[in-house]
């Protein structure tokens, strides 16, 4: 009793060293399917599932990167993280790419969508007036109607008694006319009649010999009869060539129109290509044992009549080059094709089959080149409305079209051309039609014909016009306005960033290039866009910088600097170059951004220049230099362009507004020194050089992205004259800022 009461021993506690060793295990077990990340069932066995927690699984809503990562680093080696990596990026492109192909074309729809409500708008508030005038002019009508209804009642049931016995006379006058009729015809039935001699005259011509027939008088009834009426009009007695042409003409009437295309190859299958096969099987049927000598004279007659066919076929083809729709051209060169398959199976020896097919290459190669045409002359169309839109409001005084919407209307109905030429040529290969199956339109025609030849064509056309606006001035280039120059640059560029990618992308989408020979990349076209670009900026650059520049020359030219008077005014031309430099500045800033400029001092707009003090070389060089001292100038000059930073002119220009402005300003300032230093001044000219030079730095420090290049030109202006003053006096700067803030 006592040891039961004591409860049980040591050995049999659940709680001894045999219950805690499988704890110990499941503990053990289960940090390692922590560290591991595996479930219960994995763990188990069971086959792994999806877990809606995990926190690596990419697709659920409980993904946490950084446990994922951490997994990756964890299990995975260094090749498969590199292999994970670039397929993420692959896929973050894909992405990226289709992302903006969706944009492109929500932002084209949507550009489509407000222009057809734009103009439903105005159409449905036209029609709702037409409607009013429409219900009140019927409101009239309805008056006038029951107003004449009921005057005309009285006299209706007089009118319907009227016309019966009308009809009754006119039904009694034939009786009375009978008996005349009667002897006329009696009388004329004695003489030999017009349709009986043509049909003695077209039994003659039955009977003729088949030789002298037209191979055509099947597919050309109305030239036939045309022959036939003829020859039986001599026959006629008694009649003559103007008698004859007059029954001719009461007989058939006017020779019928031409027909269309697809008329004249219906009339050609059902004629010629009918003909031809029942030829060929009466000839096979009838000469069999003839055996393959035969064939041959078979064969060699077909390909002689199908040569003359061909010949036809193709002169009418060729009148349809002209249009800019090609359905019904497609649809006549699909019943061509198929009408020649009987023919070409029958007689495969004489090739008709391979040569219509040939024929129908030529003439889509052909409609390609017609709509690669199309799209330059829509270009050049494009071209001259800009130019239009941009001479018209200074022929009339008035404020033009912005260039962004130049821009935009250029650009959309460019796209507008390409879309309608590409959906054009897609009929070439349609499913229903019978050739497009054949290798040369799912190969050839897609890769070399539409996309290198039809896009990839014109985008370097395109390219190339562009740059034939870059000639020297004088030539071509020189009558180009700048802000043309302008607007193709900004185009070429957005050519280069989206628009290149965008059509060749919807161009082998829509013809499933599948052709193995080599297409141009996406990348060099985007290079030379890019590259067309820049000429035309550049080009851009020296055309406004000649602009400005010949103002600063003539300015120096054509005045006499030793007798001039002492500064008063800043010189008008001097304002001209600032007016004219900020309505560039204002025109880059509709198409280009701002750009990076350095940061600007707090002294920009407040320094004066001197003739000396205000150049730092030259002033730590020659700092006790005045017009007394023995000194030699030209030495002066030399040490100065020693130690001063040399300033590339003609660098190469961003695609950004400071850019484009820094490089004008650089040309025009560089003219106005080599003008300077080609000219003597006396104490005045010098002065006036002074105050113009600082009335320049007091506004043009702001558009270039380096006020010390504005400081540096300017100094060297004022230093250059004087350098070739005999009496360098120069103004007090006070004075110099009075006169500036003055003017």
């Amino acid at each position: 009793m006592a040891a039961a009461a004591a409860g049980p021993g040591p050995g049999d506690s659940p709680e001894g060293p045999e219950a805690e060793a499988p704890e110990r295990r499941r503990k053990a077990h289960g940090m390692l399917k922590l560290y591991y990340g595996l479930s219960e069932g994995e763990a188990a066995g069971r086959p792994p599932g999806p877990d809606p927690l995990d926190p690596t699984d990419l697709n659920g809503a409980h993904f946490d990167p950084e446990v994922y990562l951490d997994k990756l680093r964890r299990e995975c080696p260094l090749a498969q993280l590199m292999d994970s990596e670039t397929d993420m990026v692959r896929q973050i492109r894909a992405l990226d790419s289709d992302m903006q192909t969706l944009v492109y074309e929500n932002y084209n729809k949507f550009i489509s969508a407000t222009d057809t409500i734009r103009k439903m708008k105005n159409d449905f508030r036209k029609m709702e007036d037409e409607m009013d005038r429409l219900a009140t002019n019927m409101a009239v009508i309805t008056d006038f109607s029951a107003r004449i209804s009921a005057t005309l009642q009285d006299r209706h049931e007089r009118i319907t008694k009227l016309a019966g016995v009308h009809a009754l006379l006119r039904k009694l006058q034939f009786l009375f006319e009978l008996p005349s009729r009667l002897t006329k015809t009696t009388a004329r039935s004695s003489r030999p009649s017009w349709p009986s001699s043509c049909a003695s005259a077209s039994g003659r011509a039955a009977r003729a010999p088949r030789s002298r027939r037209s191979a055509w008088s099947c597919c050309w009834p109305w030239a036939s009869r045309r022959r036939s009426c003829a020859r039986s009009s001599w026959s006629t007695r008694g009649g003559g060539w103007r008698r004859s042409c007059a029954a001719w003409r009461r007989s058939w009437g006017p020779p019928p129109p031409a027909p269309d295309v697809l008329e004249f190859t219906d009339r050609g299958g059902s004629g010629f290509v009918g003909g031809l096969c029942q030829v060929a099987a009466a000839y096979q049927e009838l000469f069999a044992a003839q055996g393959p000598a035969g064939a041959e004279r078979l064969a060699a007659f077909a390909r002689e009549l199908g040569g003359r066919y061909f010949v036809l076929v193709e002169r009418r083809l060729a009148q349809e080059q002209g249009g800019g729709d090609n359905s019904l051209l497609v649809r006549a060169l699909d019943r061509f094709h198929r009408r020649l398959r009987a023919p070409g199976a029958l007689l495969a020896a004489a090739g008709l089959a391979e040569a219509a097919t040939e024929i129908v290459e030529r003439v889509a190669r052909e409609r390609l080149g017609h709509h690669l045409q199309g799209l330059r002359a829509a270009f050049l169309g494009c071209l001259t409305d800009v130019r239009q839109a941009l001479a018209a409001p200074r022929l009339a005084g008035k404020e033009g079209p912005g260039l962004a919407e130049l821009l935009a209307s250029v650009a959309s109905s460019i796209l507008s051309h390409i879309k309608a030429s590409l959906a054009a040529v897609h009929l070439f290969t349609a499913k229903e039609v019978s050739f497009s199956n054949k290798p040369y339109f799912r190969g050839e025609f897609c890769s070399q014909g539409v996309r290198e030849g039809l896009i990839v064509g014109f985008i370097r056309s395109m390219c190339q016009t562009a740059q034939g606006f870059c000639d020297s001035p004088g030539e071509k280039g020189g009558a180009t306005p700048p802000a043309l120059l302008l607007l193709l640059s900004r185009l070429c560029l957005d050519y280069e960033t989206a628009t290149i990618s965008y059509i060749l992308t919807l161009t082998d989408e829509q013809f499933l290039v599948q052709d193995q020979s080599p297409v141009t990349p996406v990348s060099t076209l985007c290079a030379e866009a890019r590259e067309t670009a820049r000429r035309l900026l550049t080009h851009y650059v020296k055309v406004q910088g000649l602009v400005i520049s010949q103002m600063l020359r003539k300015s120096v030219e054509t005045r006499d600097w030793l007798s001039t008077l002492e500064p008063r005014n800043v010189r008008a031309v001097m304002k001209r170059v600032v007016e004219d430099t900020t309505a560039i500045d204002v025109q880059v800033g509709l198409l280009y951004e701002e750009g990076v400029r350095k940061a600007q001092s707090s002294d920009s707009s407040k320094r004066t220049f001197s003739v000396y003090s205000s150049s730092r070389q030259q002033g730590r060089y020659a700092p006790s230099y005045t017009p007394s001292a023995p000194m030699d100038t030209n030495l002066l000059s030399n040490i100065q362009k020693l130690f001063s930073e040399r300033i590339d002119v003609f660098s190469p220009v961003e695609f950004n507004k400071v850019s484009v402005l820094t490089g004008i300003i650089k040309i025009s300032l560089k003219t106005l020194l080599e003008c300077v230093r080609l000219r003597t001044f006396g104490r005045f000219g010098l002065q006036q050089v002074q105050v113009d030079c600082h009335f320049l730095q007091l506004y043009l420090w702001r558009f270039v992205a380096d006020e010390e290049l504005v400081h540096l030109l300017l100094d060297e202006v004022v230093a250059s004259a004087a350098l070739r003053c005999p009496d360098p006096v120069p103004m007090e700067p006070s004075v110099v800022e009075v006169i500036c803030e003055r003017g």
